[in-house]
């Protein structure tokens, strides 16, 4: 069966448009100052050797803000509204013909079966050494998963597969937290 699946960048473009709805420009402004400082702390972090990134999620977040801005500046918006926007339209319009494609193929290739929708989230998996000399040594991973057991289990493989720079010390998952959507948003 085919799989439509969204990709983090969408998940957070679709967070930003949904949280941004309602909102003034004095309001939105300042969801932007708060991605900037994000961004700036992810920039400061050590940085994560896979996608998605504490980075690449902050610079999404602060891309987007920015975007609503220019839109609520331009379009001279007391308040953001996704219908006004043309780009979230024409995103929408977008993702609905990926969605179309595949459900034909899937009706095509597997005789008419459904396309199956994963909501798959992005969990940040933060791990700490076990080792009396590296208590402080803190890694923190961002899983793409259908679940926070299903990112445990994904931290886990990564912690112990053969020539993993974390092999050489036990690590102990000490925090999963679901970053996108936002707890509580569905898609």
């Amino acid at each position: 069966m085919p799989v439509y699946e969204y990709h983090p960048e969408e998940l957070i473009r679709l967070s930003v448009v949904r949280r941004a709805s309602g909102l003034t420009l004095n309001e939105v402004e300042e969801q932007l100052r708060t991605a900037q400082d994000r961004e700036e702390r992810a920039l400061a972090a050590p940085k994560e050797p896979r996608k998605p990134t504490e980075t690449d999620m902050a610079v999404s977040h602060r891309l987007e803000w920015q975007r609503i801005v220019r839109v609520m500046t331009k379009q001279r918006m007391a308040v953001y509204s996704p219908d006004e926007d043309h780009r979230v339209a024409r995103q929408e319009e977008l993702r609905a013909q990926r969605k179309a494609t595949e459900a034909r193929w899937s009706e095509q290739a597997d005789a008419g079966l459904p396309i199956e929708v994963l909501r798959h989230r992005v969990y940040r998996i933060t791990a700490r050494a076990t080792t009396a000399s590296d208590q402080q040594a803190v890694v923190v991973r961002h899983i793409f998963a259908a679940s926070g057991g299903a990112a445990v289990e994904h931290a886990r493989r990564l912690f112990d597969w053969p020539g993993s720079p974390y092999q050489d010390g036990e690590y102990r998952i000490i925090a999963v937290d679901q970053v996108l959507p936002e707890p509580g948003e569905f898609f």
